[in-house]
């Protein structure tokens, strides 16, 4: 299978005790990166468990963000995943977790 991929998201996951981490990674995110601040979804939302925000960047940025966000996570979990135009594929099969993966609800993506 020949995909091509065309950029990444990273989905950063927080619970209402750790939102201010997930802020001050926001925050520095933005600062430091040619990244694009999702909305925060204090509620799950599409194949998310719990609430989060996304982070979209392009595939030149893969290797600036996704280390930084290793090193600098504040015990947060991240699912990082690329766009190729095939959701369920992207989120399940070509996933990264930094920290506890969680389960997603994919059936959205299934049903399709």
């Amino acid at each position: 299978m020949d995909q091509e991929i065309t950029g990444f998201h990273a989905h950063i996951y927080y619970r209402p005790e750790t939102k201010p981490a997930a802020e001050a990674v926001r925050e520095q995110l933005g600062a430091m990166f040619d990244v694009t601040l999702g909305r925060w979804h204090d509620k799950p939302v599409g194949p998310h468990p719990i609430s989060m925000y996304q982070v979209a960047f392009a595939t030149e940025e893969f290797e600036k963000v996704v280390p930084w966000l290793m090193l600098n996570r504040q015990g947060l979990d991240i699912l990082v995943h690329p766009e190729t135009g095939h959701d369920l594929e992207d989120h399940r099969d070509h996933a990264l977790w930094l920290g506890q993966k969680l389960k997603l609800n994919l059936e959205m993506f299934e049903a399709v």
